[in-house]
């Protein structure tokens, strides 16, 4: 079984960066996408960003895009979310997710129930 670890969150003043990564264990990625959600507070879970494992197709929210970047290690078995020009409106946890093996590696899911493994998340604030 697949374990989603992530970390990089913080607190940072808007116009900053963060990085965030997530790790897996238990199984590589194989053919899954491998995606960001986050949760606002009073907000419900959105889709921010995706990348497939093989292919390496990328795909992002409106409200992220040219902002954040998503990429992926093979070696490390890990994928990143780079974050710039942070605003308020992006705090939130943050949460990975990888879908299920034997996924098409060209498809990049963007809704929740198309991911079969979460992490724990990992607190992001982005003060005014």
């Amino acid at each position: 079984q697949v374990q989603l670890v992530e970390s990089g969150g913080g607190l940072v003043q808007a116009g900053g960066s963060l990085r965030l990564s997530c790790a897996a264990s238990g199984r590589t990625f194989g053919n899954s996408a491998v995606g960001w959600f986050r949760q606002g507070p009073g907000k419900e879970r959105e889709f921010v960003a995706t990348v497939t494992w093989t292919r390496n197709n990328k795909y992002y929210a409106d409200s992220v895009k040219g902002r954040f970047t998503i990429s992926r290690d093979v070696a490390k078995n890990t994928v990143y979310l780079q974050m710039d020009s942070l605003k308020p409106e992006d705090t939130g946890v943050y949460t990975c997710a990888i879908g299920p093996l034997g996924g098409n590696p060209y498809y990049t899911p963007t809704q929740s129930n198309e991911y079969d493994s979460w992490g724990q998340g990992t607190q992001v604030t982005v003060s005014s």
